[in-house]
């Protein structure tokens, strides 16, 4: 996956990349993330897909994340959310996942990537990111239950979005301007900020949802 072509940008240098046949390259801590994340959220898919087919197979199967009565994965994996495009949710993060554990393995090696293959990566994250927020508002005030492994999934999409965007915007991969790619190098050591507001919002709705629930366990 490497190339001739000199690389117009460089994820560890922010240099910009606006050319369309651009190669770009992955700084090593965003390769990583893609490969532990990824390699997260594939085991967390799977084990998922694992217990749908026992459930598929004994209806009384009683998956071992079935803490309690808010805490069940049986009681999200019998909805029809679980299965939103006709087949199980989980079987799209095998495929997905296992994509972006490869994309960290070869991202690792230093490859330079061509511009059209980043901005996939970016439409594929950003849908994950949708759907994750459709499920969450399922989730919450639909199923009235959660899943841990599905919040694995929720955790790891959001991490795999956000940088693939900070990620895109600092090569020049997504086009912008001087002002706006300054400011984004110069908040570099705060990018983590914005995961971790996400990660708070989720847990204070969770909290406030299923307040009922975690009050009797004061």
């Amino acid at each position: 996956m490497t190339t001739d072509h000199a690389a117009d940008g460089d994820a560890t240098t922010g240099e910009r990349t606006d050319r369309p046949d651009s190669w770009v390259a992955a700084s090593r801590g965003y390769a990583w993330l893609l490969l532990i994340a990824g390699a997260f959220a594939l085991a967390a898919a799977t084990q998922l897909t694992l217990d749908k087919i026992k459930i598929l197979e004994n209806p009384n199967y009683s998956p071992s994340c079935n803490i309690n009565p808010i805490i069940s994965c049986g009681s999200v994996m019998r909805t029809w959310q679980a299965s939103a495009f006709g087949f199980p949710n989980s079987l799209i993060g095998l495929g997905a996942f296992a994509v972006v554990v490869t994309i960290g393995v070869v991202a690792l090696t230093g490859a330079r990537l061509p511009r059209w293959f980043w901005l996939g990566l970016q439409a594929g994250t950003l849908f994950g990111l949708g759907m994750i927020c459709w499920l969450i508002g399922q989730t919450l005030y639909s199923i009235g239950a959660v899943c841990p492994y599905c919040m694995v999934v929720w955790v790891t999409t959001i991490l795999l979005c956000w940088y693939t965007t900070v990620h895109n915007l600092r090569t020049g991969v997504i086009p912008s301007s001087d002002r706006a790619r300054a400011r984004l190098a110069s908040a570099a050591g705060w990018y983590w900020l914005v995961p971790v507001a996400c990660y708070l919002v989720i847990a204070l709705l969770v909290l406030n949802r299923f307040w009922y629930y975690w009050s009797t366990l004061l």
